[in-house]
């Protein structure tokens, strides 16, 4: 349905969330008794989320005796992937022609098969487990059903293209070893039931690690969100931001960016994000003088780095943990840098926007303090809160060391307290409405007056950092979610009451707490409706990597893309980004980061090792999500960018065109930390940390600078290359470094064992190995390693005790083949260890002595000065 704005725009609102409902959580709403029992399926689920998320099916367990409750843990897998292919069968018609309002009788089959399908190895599961792996026709048939079923749930909830790359990997395995399959890519086969067995039955496929996390941790950070957002924190977020910032140059924009920001804190989903957030950001954009199109694309690279915004990454975070073995705190720490740079960076393209077309802000309200006391009462209250929080931490700690199983118990009673105390406080100012969008807004609401009426959403995510943050008490990040999920549905369910009894309104109370009851089913019930398309994207990530581990495909891939990139690092990483966004047009997030860092990921690894360049696996899975999540704003699909454009009234390929443009900021970051792996802060000190904070800030603002072609005036061509000479300058001092000292010392091979004995306690070599390829032995391949030296000691040892072999042969040294407990057996995979040509250690490269490369530093911050002076000169209007 469409709205007439003020300025004559139309927002078609309705249209977007159509949109959302058609990607992400079903575009079907069955009516009458299908209606309820699809909400207590959803519901359901949410409920059994929770339930095997804390220690109850184990308390169950034991004081009942029935292994039934450890059963509904141990099968978790299967009965998520049920739930979810059943709710899709309900919620995503399958045919363009099919009902929305009521389910089909082959709906109704399709959910039938998939319980068969899933529950079958549930159901045998002591039958299957003492047959040890061979299987019968049954298996055959369950598999074959399965694999069907899933099939469709893809097709139905998340398209074509996800279904098409599927398919692919599955013809590979049933056909990828017949003669007419090309022999480089031919693989030595697998029977059907084989096949079917590893898809299936076992955990290694279907059911493998990305349904388990999906399972035991995506979900609930999903459906904290959820119930966050209907329990009215995403409106206090956009409230807040407006309110801080809408009397800024461009101050709607700019609160636009914020409030995704943190949205992106708890959503999972770039396009539900526009549509929350750009329902209310995008009319008052367009009021203070931004284009439909400009509006939109604010929104919707605002949406889209989201996506980026720790803790939960667009639910990819926790995937991206288990396949690179990186502690998932470690993880945020990695992302937190090119995030916040992101976001810093967006923000001020916004403001350049701005100043180009001469926008103002809204009017504020009137002080009714002088500027000193405002200042000082900011100072104080920023003073209070580190003070508070710092006296809560050292509370805590001194809890923890001498009562230490009391901890946990010690949280729940401080929020608590600091809930009610703050629900005291707001309970004192009227409850934030949701605005009409395209009402005018002459004034803003004081930003302390919205601030302290929803400060109380803020300790359920207080909650989740301290669990999952290195504390005495430290969880899991499942557990972790629980108790934040816990600490939200309380508060769903208590707010409304107990504002009604602190403002006096006490025969309000028992309405107020059935609001409350509504909230938190509905926040449960959406959550579920988000994890449909995720869950079952997870089920056909788990085809895709079981059949790279049943027909070894990576080396075909790594051969292929070789070839293609003629062994160029560069060359390869724009392919692996073009390929994500292509791959991410189709896809949500979540399937695009699991298939494109299944196949492309280890690529980007052992191409950077053949080139000398050793690349940490966190780099490259986190470069192929941040293009996977751009693949939101890319024309011609661009997801994100229709939803923007619906509301704004705008052409849905020149928002996406805008949008991108607005993003190539983001998609210029994982090139930079590919090659200076300072911005992840990988091996960096805390003051290292904040110089590259410092300087990473600057050169990405100086970065949207050149591209938009203003700095403090319209800038000369020649101007903006020396801005992006100096962002680069700023952003990879160790380039100019090289070109002056090498980094290394290269020498030869046959060194290593004298080397090795010289390196200090802990120290490590970086070395070049060479050898004939395992697959083709007349072709010679390089790789770089290195090598942790441990103790000090004899060279030769501590080469042994890192799993190197290491023999003089002459004038080579020859290394043998590593064995399996080795941390180097992939060299095994790599090179032929018995032909007629050795694998030897080429080269020794030792660290040469050098300058800091901090000091490049200096030229680039002189010549941006001399920049800034001439564009001074020229400067009509405030730069800030």
């Amino acid at each position: 349905m469409a709205t007439q704005t003020g300025n004559g725009a139309t927002t078609t609102s309705t249209t977007a969330d159509d949109l959302v409902a058609q990607v992400e959580t079903g575009a079907r709403h069955p009516a009458g008794w299908q209606s309820n029992l699809f909400l207590a399926i959803a519901f359901s689920w949410a409920l059994y989320q929770l339930y095997i998320a804390t220690g109850l099916p184990y308390a169950l367990a034991e004081a009942t005796g029935l292994n039934f409750f450890l059963g509904t843990l141990q099968h978790a897998r299967r009965i998520h992937l049920a739930f979810a292919m059943v709710l899709a069968a309900m919620a995503y018609p399958l045919l363009r022609s099919s009902p929305r309002h009521t389910i089909p009788i082959y709906d109704w089959l399709l959910a039938a098969a998939a319980l068969v399908a899933c529950f079958y190895a549930v159901v045998n599961y002591d039958d299957i487990a003492n047959r040890s792996g061979s299987f019968n026709s049954t298996d055959i048939a369950i598999g074959a059903l399965g694999l069907m079923v899933l099939g469709i749930g893809v097709y139905r909830s998340l398209g074509l293209p996800l279904l098409i790359v599927v398919a692919v990997f599955v013809a590979y395995v049933f056909f990828g070893a017949y003669s007419w399959v090309p022999e480089t890519i031919r693989w030595k086969g697998a029977s059907v039931g084989k096949a079917l067995w590893h898809f299936w039955i076992q955990d290694e496929g279907v059911f493998g690690a990305p349904v388990a996390i999906s399972a035991s941790m995506i979900f609930l950070f999903v459906l904290f969100g959820s119930i966050l957002e209907k329990a009215g924190a995403g409106n206090y977020f956009i409230k807040l931001a407006f309110s801080l910032l809408g009397h800024l140059r461009g101050g709607p924009a700019k609160a636009a960016v914020v409030a995704s920001a943190l949205s992106g804190v708890y959503s999972g989903s770039s396009i539900a994000n526009v549509v929350t957030t750009g329902t209310f950001t995008i009319p008052l954009m367009k009021k203070t003088g931004f284009s439909a199109e400009k509006a939109g694309a604010v929104e919707v690279a605002s949406s889209t780095n989201g996506q980026l915004t720790p803790p939960v990454m667009g639910a990819a975070a926790f995937l991206m943990a288990e396949f690179t073995g990186v502690p998932y705190t470690d993880l945020l720490k990695h992302a937190l840098i090119p995030a916040v740079v992101s976001y810093i960076a967006l923000v001020y393209i916004v403001h350049l926007e701005a100043l180009k077309l001469g926008l103002k802000g809204l009017d504020k309200p009137s002080p009714t303090l002088s500027a000193s006391a405002r200042l000082l009462r900011v100072l104080g209250g920023m003073i209070l809160t580190v003070v508070l929080f710092l006296a809560v931490y050292y509370l805590l700690d001194a809890i923890a060391k001498v009562f230490p199983g009391l901890t946990l118990t010690s949280v729940i009673v401080v929020c608590a307290i600091a809930y009610v105390v703050l629900l005291m406080i707001a309970a004192r100012r009227p409850d934030l409405e949701v605005d009409d969008p395209n009402a005018e807004l002459k004034t803003l609401p004081a930003a302390g007056d919205v601030a302290i009426t929803g400060l109380y959403y803020l300790l359920p995510i207080v909650v989740l950092i301290w669990a999952i943050l290195p504390t005495p008490e430290k969880l899991s990040p499942a557990l972790a979610a629980s108790w934040a999920c816990f600490a939200m549905i309380a508060i769903a369910l208590t707010q409304h009451p107990l504002k009604a009894m602190f403002r006096g309104e006490t025969d309000r109370i028992r309405e107020s707490f059935m609001l409350g009851v509504r909230e938190c089913f509905e926040g449960m019930v959406a959550g579920s409706r988000s994890m449909i398309s995720i869950a079952v994207a997870t089920g056909a990530a788990g085809v895709i990597v079981g059949a790279l581990s049943l027909t070894g495909m990576h080396n075909v891939i790594l051969e292929f893309v070789e070839v293609i990139s003629a062994g160029n690092l560069l060359v390869l990483l724009v392919l692996v980004a073009v390929m994500s966004l292509i791959l991410g047009m189709g896809l949500p997030t979540t399937a695009n980061y699991i298939v494109v860092s299944a196949l492309m990921a280890p690529v980007i690894v052992t191409l950077g090792a053949k080139s000398g360049l050793i690349i940490p696996l966190v780099a490259a899975h986190l470069f192929v999500f941040y293009f996977g999540i751009l693949a939101d704003d890319t024309p011609p699909v661009g997801l994100a960018a229709f939803a923007a454009a619906a509301i704004s009234g705008g052409d849905p390929i020149k928002t996406g065109i805008q949008g991108f443009m607005y993003d190539i900021r983001t998609a210029l970051l994982p090139f930079l930390f590919i090659f200076n792996t300072d911005i992840l802060l990988i091996d960096v000190s805390f003051g290292g940390a904040i110089l590259v904070f410092c300087s990473a800030v600057i050169a990405m603002m100086l970065f949207a600078a050149a591209t938009q072609g203003y700095f403090f005036a319209k800038s000369y061509w020649w101007e903006s290359l020396v801005l992006l000479l100096v962002a680069f300058t700023l952003f990879r001092p160790g380039f100019w470094l090289d070109l002056i000292t090498p980094e290394f010392d290269l020498r030869p091979g046959t060194e290593i064992v004298r080397h090795a004995e010289k390196q200090p306690k802990d120290g490590e070599l970086q070395i070049v190995v060479k050898g004939p390829n395992i697959n083709n032995p007349k072709r010679i391949d390089q790789t770089t390693l290195v090598v942790p030296l441990g103790k000090p000691g004899k060279g030769v040892q501590r080469l042994e005790k890192a799993g190197l072999m290491v023999t003089m042969e002459g004038n080579v040294a020859k290394l043998e083949e590593p064995t399996f407990a080795s941390k180097f057996v992939k060299l095994a995979k790599m090179f032929d260890f018995y032909g007629d040509k050795p694998v030897q250690i080429e080269t020794v490269m030792l660290p040469n002595p050098r300058m800091p490369k901090e000091l490049f530093y200096i030229p680039g911050l002189l010549l941006l000065g001399l920049i800034i002076l001439l564009q001074r000169r020229r400067q009509t209007q405030p730069a800030f």
